[in-house]
């Protein structure tokens, strides 16, 4: 209820303020050539301040060559017409009681060529360009408080929206990379760049799709492009120093602290930045730890075997539990020689978090006339420690080849402690109870390098390039594990026998890794190349899981060789394929395959027995894009893969972690080949923030890995489940994907998106019970998916307000063919954010999301709202010191909950989060770039 008052309040306030501008003035007129007399349809027109030439409204010229400019407030301002290959045209007028509205009927255009001798038209700049590709906002268009930061001046672009954790959205598309200058800035993290620079460092914004790598040396387009904004500095922001210092206490002992300092240079640039805290702040965004993770993270699994991850976000906090954080890093790049030869960029990052808290999980398996259900309560304590330094050097050889070296090192340590206790019921009946310790302590070293060679020949289109890298990778680990598993009658409700795991498992992974790539890319025609590549990758590993059990001295040293593995692994890769592509006007073509001849050798070095096989995966891929213009795209593509069952899907290996739930291998499974169609199709138009998108996808999997589930019903290890992967050779697993966003500005500047979307999963899965030892196999055709709308709007104004509303509803469907009833649910989310300026530079900004989450079968509806709010008083002449006292979930609705549905599967989960809080926090922006900052 209060989430709805808050959204009507702020609802009506949006309405306030369109009321009040539907009484301002407005200009109208048309435009067209002075000798032809033809419309100029689609002319930019612009209502610019007299004063200072900063753009007030502005907008397009429709078919007919009539415009119209409405809720324009009192003063003196200056039109400016623009169209290509014309003269630009200016002219002063005025709006005020006297005159609250001017009609320039209309207005003739000179073609440049046409121009005499003797004319002078004096033109302004205009906010926003259009040059080829790239959509070009001049920064002095737009008006910023002082210590504004590149986040306040975006906001303000058309069709941009930024939300509450600093994403930047384009036309509906996310802007994933921000330069600075034409560079990646400290791990291309766009908050570092949006959160930090100063609006008036800036000259201008280009808004661009930035093309891959590969596509960049060869001149062939493949298709891969990520929307990229590049911050460009002007010439006396270049040199000089910036940054900020913020302290934070609160109640509950929640506190915050954080420091950036940015020194540039010419070419020269260096950072530091370092953050203590345990309100959840780690410092560098998701997206960062992502980009700067670790190359690879090896897991030795409880059963043995090797599997490598590639997140390395041990920092990055999700929410479960209270942490601790600690990191820091500094980041230095530079470029010397004649034509910039050499180029460096490198960074060195330390951390460690601290995590601790408790949780609560309820899981309900549905097994056709039988509900298994699992309570688990745990508690937990994580300690990860991280060190990595990266280092890349690019030196141009000359005009047509340049070599690029890379090479980073990474030291990882996390150890962890936890208490659980599972329960199982069936049909609501006492089954089974385990309680378990376990505490365990990983250290790993990884270091990376490449180096990468590239060259270009005089044939336009012709190039060579050849890439070798290698990875090494060190793992330790010791794990202590204490279980005690009891089984009961579920008619007579008594304990039948209790099963104890007391033990000891060291475990070690070394893995050293070789690859190989050579590229070459012909034109065989003004419209057709040919991009060639070939490669041969090998991998060697070794995999050791000991198991001791503790002996009546206490010691652990009596061997168990049931649950003790030691492997070594040896792979040989060759990787050839050829793609051909295809560009003439506005079209772009891909189509090829790529081809991979595996020879995989797995020995037990225990029995000394050897797994060993080999196969060709194929990867087909077609691509089409057409461009309709500048702003406009179709595009379609298929990819094609041959998956191989994994190490841990293969391997026989026993695994006692769990003893009512475990995972065997199956040898003989076959590959699998996936088959995904995705589109989209994606129109806007920069001057006036509208926007058109729609996607959908398509994906379907013959001879499928699906789990086959076996229940023991009876006996000693009654409740005991053990999961195996399958084949499904007669039925096709498939997905579906589709959504739609528009958006336009109505009233004036208000931005308004619509979103609609949907998803469907089909799959399979085999059900399995066992009664009086004979199996019967059933099998669970599954359905997830949802429908979801969401409605926003959002309007932003300078030094004076900050509003954004959305939300919509959520359908989500699960379905299993084993399963008589349903678990469909409904389910609403909400979101308004409020920021005001007052007088004497005082800020206030509260936001509130609401979270509906509807019954699922046997579980309760769930609705909370998240209420934050704060107040803000700026100090000193340029606002760089600001004292800021804020809350934290003040509703103290926050108990982080979670729910999901898979098929016949209900998960929900609650754990220790951070809760209401309130904090004090005092902010200093420093600033001293090309000498004294201007006001």
């Amino acid at each position: 209820m209060k989430f709805i008052l808050y959204t009507i309040f702020s609802f009506l306030l949006l309405l306030s303020f369109s009321s009040k501008a539907q009484n301002a003035f407005s200009i109208k007129g048309s435009v067209a050539d002075t000798i032809a007399a033809s419309k100029l349809h689609n002319a930019s027109i612009l209502a610019l301040r007299a004063k200072d030439s900063i753009m007030v409204r502005y907008t397009r010229a429709d078919q007919q060559g009539n415009f119209a400019i409405n809720n324009l407030p009192e003063g003196k301002y200056l039109l400016l017409v623009t169209y290509p290959e014309y003269a630009d045209y200016s002219e002063p007028f005025t709006l005020g009681a006297a005159s609250p509205a001017h009609d320039f009927k209309r207005i003739s255009m000179l073609l440049k060529s046409r121009l005499l001798a003797d004319i002078i038209i004096k033109a302004t700049p205009t906010a926003i360009k259009i040059k080829g590709d790239t959509t070009v906002f001049n920064a002095s268009a737009y008006v910023v408080q002082p210590n504004a930061k590149v986040e306040d001046l975006i906001k303000q672009f058309p069709g941009i929206q930024v939300d509450k954790d600093g994403k930047v959205t384009a036309n509906g598309q996310t802007v994933s990379k921000f330069l600075v200058g034409g560079e990646e800035f400290f791990g291309d993290d766009p908050t570092l760049v949006t959160k930090n620079i100063r609006a008036d460092m800036v000259k201008e914004i280009q808004m661009f799709d930035k093309k891959s790598d590969q596509a960049a040396f060869t001149g062939v387009d493949d298709g891969k492009k990520t929307l990229t904004m590049n911050v460009v500095l002007k010439e006396d922001k270049k040199n000089g120093y910036f940054g900020k210092v913020d302290a934070g206490a609160g109640t509950q002992g929640f506190y915050s602290g954080q420091l950036m300092y940015n020194k540039f240079q010419n070419k020269e640039k260096f950072s530091v930045n370092a953050t203590l805290s345990n309100n959840g702040r780690t410092g560098l965004s998701f997206q960062d730890e992502q980009k700067f993770g670790d190359a690879g993270t090896v897991t030795v699994m409880d059963g043995g075997g090797i599997m490598i991850t590639t997140s390395g976000n041990d920092l990055y906090y999700d929410g479960r539990g209270l942490p601790i954080a600690r990191s820091g890093g500094v980041h230095y790049d530079n470029k010397w020689g004649p034509k910039d030869k050499n180029i460096i960029n490198t960074n060195y990052k330390i951390g460690q978090m601290e995590v601790e808290g408790t949780s609560n999980s309820i899981n309900q398996n549905n097994l056709g006339t039988q509900v298994n259900t699992t309570t688990s309560d745990q508690k937990f304590n994580t300690n990860a420690f991280r060190q990595k330094l990266d280092v890349a050097y690019t030196i141009n050889i000359d005009s047509i080849s340049n070599l690029k070296v890379t090479m980073d090192a990474s030291l990882r340590d996390l150890s962890s402690n936890t208490d659980r206790v599972d329960v199982i019921d069936v049909d609501g009946k006492l089954q089974n109870k385990t309680n378990a310790t376990s505490s365990s302590k990983t250290d790993q070293r990884v270091i990376n390098a490449s180096a990468f060679y590239t060259r270009k020949f005089k044939k336009k289109g012709r190039t060579l390039s050849f890439l070798l890298s290698t990875n090494i990778d060190r793992a330790t680990k010791d794990d202590y594990q204490l279980q005690i598993a009891e089984t009961y009658n579920p008619v007579t409700g008594l304990l039948e026998s209790t099963q104890t795991v007391n033990q000891y498992k060291p475990a070690k992974s070394n893995t050293t890794a070789f690859n190989s790539n050579f590229t070459y890319s012909e034109p065989l025609s003004k419209a057709l190349s040919l991009v060639f590549n070939y490669g041969v990758n090998v991998n060697n590993g070794e995999s050791e899981r000991l198991a001791y059990n503790r002996s009546g001295s206490g010691q652990y040293d009596l061997f168990d060789p049931n649950f003790s593995n030691d492997f070594t692994l040896s792979q040989l890769a060759h990787q050839g394929g050829a793609i051909f592509n295809y560009i003439k006007g506005k079209t772009t073509l891909n189509f090829g395959t790529r081809a991979t001849d595996v020879q995989y050798k797995q020995t037990n070095e225990f029995t000394g027995g050897v797994f060993e096989r080999h196969f060709i995966n194929w990867m087909p891929q077609v691509t089409y894009q057409y461009r309709m213009g500048t702003q406009a795209t179709l595009y379609a593509s298929y990819n094609g893969r041959t998956q191989q069952p994994s190490i841990s899907q293969l391997q026989p290996i026993r695994d006692n972690s769990n003893l009512f739930a475990q995972t065997i291998g199956n040898p003989d499974l076959k590959p699998s080949f996936s088959n995904n169609f995705t589109a989209y199709y994606n129109v806007s138009k920069a001057l006036t923030g509208q926007r058109f998108y729609i996607s959908g996808g398509y994906g379907f999997t013959t001879n499928g890995f699906v789990p086959n589930q076996t229940t023991i019903l009876e006996g000693v290890d009654r409740g005991k489940t053990t999961t195996q992967t399958v084949n499904m050779p007669d039925k096709t697993p498939y997905n579906y994907n589709l959504s739609v966003t528009f958006g336009r500005k109505i009233w004036g500047d208000v931005q308004a998106q619509l979103s609609a979307s949907t998803n469907n999963n089909v799959g399979y899965n085999m059900v399995t019970k066992v009664s009086q030892n004979v199996p019967t196999t059933q099998l669970n055709e599954s359905k997830n998916g949802s429908y979801s709308l969401n409605f926003s709007l959002s309007k932003y104004a300078a030094n004076k307000y900050d509003l954004y509303l959305s939300g919509g509803p959520r359908y989500n469907i699960a379905e299993s063919s084993l399963q008589k009833q349903n678990s469909n649910s409904r389910g609403f989310g909400g979101n308004a954010y409020f920021g005001y300026y007052l007088p004497a530079k005082f800020q206030v900004v509260s936001e509130a999301t609401y979270t509906y989450t509807g019954a699922a079968q046997g579980l309760d509806p769930l609705s909370r709202t998240i209420l934050t709010a704060s107040i803000s008083k700026m100090f000193l002449k340029d606002n760089t010191l600001k004292l800021t006292a804020s809350a934290n979930d003040l509703l103290n609705q926050n108990t982080g909950f979670n729910r999901s549905i898979n098929g016949s599967i209900i998960s929900q989960s609650s754990n220790t989060t951070i809760r209401r809080y309130f904090m004090l926090t005092v902010v200093w922006d420093f600033n001293k770039m090309g000498g004294a900052t201007k006001k």
